[in-house]
C-alpha cells in the first residue's frame, strides 16, 4: 500500500482510556493518557496561568508539580499556589505518581484531574441515528446511548423532543450514579454558526435561521454549545486522538453529506463568521447535479450517499421504497461492485474522482500535514483506492512539499458524540480562567 495512506484504524474502546503513544501519528491513538489539545507553551499566552496549569495536568493525565513547572517554564512556587487553589475547588486531586527511572523511595505525588468535578453530555443529531455520550471532567466516557429515527426532516420542536428522549436514555444508562450534568455539546449536519448559536440551514430541519442553542438551553435548563457535525469529528481527533499533538490537520467526513474540519495551530478553525470549511458545498461542476442545499454542482452532490443512491437509481434502474434507508441500497451497490458489476464500480469510481478533486483543493488551500477521511462511507474502499490518491497527488501543486498523508478512519457513530462532549468540556474549561460559560 502506498505510504501516503494509512488503512482504517479502530476507535479506542469507550470503556477504556486511550492507548499510549505510538510511532505514527494516528488520530485513533492518543499520545498520552490524558485528553485535550497539547499546545506549546508559547501558544498558551491567551489563557491565564491557572488555566495553563490545569490544561497541562489534563493533557498529561497525571503529573508531579515539578514537571508542570518545567513544562510551563514557571517557578514551582507559582504552580504549588495555583494547584492548591484548583484542589480546594475540586478540579484537581493528588494521586500516586509514577516512579522515576533509577530513583529510589516513594514516587513523587502527582496531580490529576478530578473526574467527579463535573460531567458533560455530547449529542450528535443526524438523519437516521442520534447518538450521545456522557463523559467526566477528565474526559473519560461514562455511558452512551443511541436513538434511531426515520430519514426525514423535522421541525425544531420534534428534533428537540428526540434529543430530550435520547438524553433521558443516556441518564438511565448511567444509573445508579446518574451524575449532575454541567453542560451539553450539540452537533448536527448543515451550516451552523457556533458563535451565535444559530443554524442558518440543516438538511434535518424544516426551518432555517433557528436560534437552536438558546432553544436547547431552555429545553434542558443548562448551558449548551452547538456546532457543525464535521467539527465534532475534528474535535474528537483534537481532544482524544494523536491530533492532540499536531499543530495542523484536516478531517473530511463522508456520510449523508460531505463535511470538513480544520485545525490550525492546535485550534479548530471556523472562519470569520463561524461558517467556514463547507467543503461539501464547494462547486466542482457549474450547473451540475442538484445538491440538497438547493445549489447545483456541489462536491457532496457527487460523493455523499444520496448522490450514490441517485446514480444507482439511474444507472442500474434500482429504486428504494419510501422510508427505506439509503444504507440498504448502498450496501447492495457495494456488494455488486465487489462482485464485478461494472456499472456499480463506475459509480464508485466517479465519486472517487470527485473526492480526489476535493482533497487536492484542501491540500492546495491549507497544506495540512494530515487529512483524515472519516464517516460511514469509509467502509467503501473504492473511495480511497490507490487511483483516487494518485489523482489527488496529480491535482496537488507540484512544489517541493510532499502531498499530505491520508488516513482512513472508519469510526463508529459515537466518535461524533465524543466530539460534541469535547465541545462542552472546552467551554467548561474556559470558566477556569474567568470567562463566562452561560449566555
Amino acid at each position: 500500500m502506498n505510504n501516503l495512506i494509512r488503512p482504517p484504524q479502530p476507535l479506542p474502546s469507550l470503556a477504556s482510556p486511550p492507548p499510549s503513544q505510538s510511532a505514527s501519528h494516528s488520530p485513533s491513538q492518543s499520545p498520552s493518557p490524558g485528553c485535550g489539545p497539547i499546545r506549546p507553551v508559547t501558544d498558551a499566552a491567551a489563557t491565564t496561568l491557572r488555566q495553563q496549569v490545569f490544561e497541562c495536568v489534563r493533557g498529561a493525565g497525571h503529573a508531579p508539580r515539578v514537571d508542570v513547572a518545567k513544562a510551563l517554564g514557571v517557578s514551582p512556587a507559582s504552580v504549588t499556589a495555583l494547584t492548591s487553589d484548583l484542589i480546594a475547588q475540586g478540579f484537581l486531586q493528588e494521586v500516586e505518581g509514577t516512579p522515576r527511572e533509577g530513583s529510589r523511595g516513594r514516587p513523587p505525588v502527582a496531580l490529576a484531574v478530578r473526574p467527579q468535578a463535573g460531567y458533560v453530555v455530547g449529542i450528535k443529531l443526524s438523519d437516521e441515528v442520534h447518538s450521545a455520550v456522557l463523559i467526566d471532567f477528565a474526559g473519560e466516557p461514562v455511558a452512551h446511548a443511541s436513538l434511531s429515527r426515520r430519514n426525514r426532516r423535522r421541525d425544531p420542536g420534534t428534533l428537540l423532543d428526540e434529543a430530550e428522549t435520547l438524553y433521558r436514555q443516556l441518564m438511565e444508562s448511567a444509573a445508579p450514579q446518574c451524575p449532575t450534568v454541567l453542560a451539553i455539546g450539540l452537533g448536527l449536519p448543515g451550516i451552523v454558526d457556533h458563535n451565535s448559536g444559530t443554524v442558518p440551514w440543516s438538511p434535518i430541519l424544516t426551518e432555517g435561521n433557528l436560534p437552536l442553542r438558546d432553544m436547547a438551553r431552555d429545553r434542558f435548563g443548562i448551558p449548551v454549545e452547538i456546532d457543525n457535525d464535521a467539527n465534532l469529528v475534528t474535535l474528537s481527533e483534537l481532544w482524544f486522538g494523536a491530533g492532540r499533538a499536531m499543530a495542523d490537520f484536516a478531517v473530511v467526513t463522508i456520510e449523508h453529506g460531505v463535511g470538513m474540519g480544520l485545525v490550525v495551530n492546535h485550534r479548530l478553525y471556523r472562519g470569520a463568521h463561524s461558517l467556514g470549511m463547507e467543503l461539501g458545498h464547494t462547486k466542482v461542476q457549474m450547473d451540475g447535479a442538484l445538491c440538497r442545499c438547493g445549489h447545483r454542482g456541489c462536491l457532496e452532490a457527487y460523493v455523499a450517499d444520496y448522490a450514490l443512491v441517485r446514480e444507482a437509481s439511474t444507472a442500474l434502474d434500482w429504486y428504494k421504497s419510501e422510508g427505506e434507508p439509503n444504507q440498504v441500497l448502498l450496501e447492495s451497490l457495494y456488494d455488486q461492485a465487489k462482485a464485478g458489476n461494472e456499472a456499480a464500480r463506475s459509480i464508485f469510481r466517479r465519486a472517487g474522482r470527485y473526492l480526489a478533486l476535493g482533497l487536492a483543493n484542501v491540500a492546495n488551500l491549507f497544506d495540512p500535514s494530515l487529512i483524515v477521511l472519516s464517516g460511514e462511507r469509509m467502509r467503501y474502499d473504492y473511495l480511497y483506492a490507490e487511483e483516487v490518491l494518485a489523482e489527488m497527488r496529480a491535482l496537488t501543486l507540484n512544489t517541493t512539499r510532499s502531498a499530505p498523508t491520508v488516513e482512513i478512519a472508519a469510526r463508529g457513530d459515537l466518535v461524533w458524540a465524543r466530539g460534541a462532549a469535547a465541545l462542552a468540556l472546552s467551554a467548561l474549561t474556559d470558566t477556569l480562567s474567568g470567562r463566562e460559560l452561560a449566555r
